[in-house]
């Protein structure tokens, strides 16, 4: 009985080990090869805000460091980042702002290589009805907010992310009709905002 009982976790493990790899469970190194292997992206957006509105667009991604976020009228918001810096500017509100790539949330779409051991951190994974929500947060300043990434487990597949500030509001984005390795045009990642001061100038 007890060499029975002793070889049954043996014989667990070689059942485990001739598992597929598509029955074990997806982890950070599998996380970080699938963006990895994403060199465009093109995808339908809806974006749920703090406030309670709901807007939706097309998001471009040629990596690394270019993303667009064009969203449908009525809205006139448009986000660019050209691979250096994230431009966002609505002629409507006469909004505007500039900020170098690594200060955005949504960095982590065009970081290439994109690591999850670095300055991007992973602190938990969550597992439900064949999703996975991975929580991210900056290491050198975890209280600055969070990301949490939503993936379909099988395939592995991106669907959405939420970006949690330091006060708790959330945006949440859930993508659809997901492209990979499609040809972008270079004009999709050109700043072509207008003049901030003449903005600023309109009636």
């Amino acid at each position: 009985m007890r060499r029975l009982l002793a070889f049954f976790p043996a014989a667990v493990l070689v059942l485990l080990a001739a598992l597929p790899a598509s029955a074990q469970q997806v982890g950070i190194p599998e996380i970080e090869q699938y963006f990895n292997s994403i060199r465009t992206m093109k995808a339908r957006f809806v974006q749920n805000n703090p406030n309670g509105s709901v807007v939706q667009g097309t998001l471009y991604v040629r990596r690394p460091g270019r993303m667009r976020f064009e969203y449908d009228a009525p809205s006139q918001l448009k986000i660019v980042a050209d691979g250096s810096q994230v431009t966002m500017w609505d002629p409507a509100t006469r909004d505007f702002g500039q900020w170098p790539i690594g200060w955005t949330a949504a960095s982590f779409l065009v970081r290439d290589p994109m690591s999850l051991s670095g300055d991007l951190q992973v602190e938990k994974i969550d597992r439900n009805n064949g999703m996975l929500d991975v929580t991210l947060s900056q290491s050198k300043k975890p209280q600055e907010g969070k990301v949490i990434v939503r993936l379909s487990e099988r395939p592995l597949a991106l669907r959405g992310w939420t970006i949690v500030d330091s006060r708790g509001n959330a945006v949440a984005v859930a993508l659809s009709d997901l492209q990979t390795g499609i040809q972008l045009a270079d004009s999709l990642f050109k700043n072509d905002s207008p003049d901030p001061a003449s903005m600023r100038r309109q009636p």
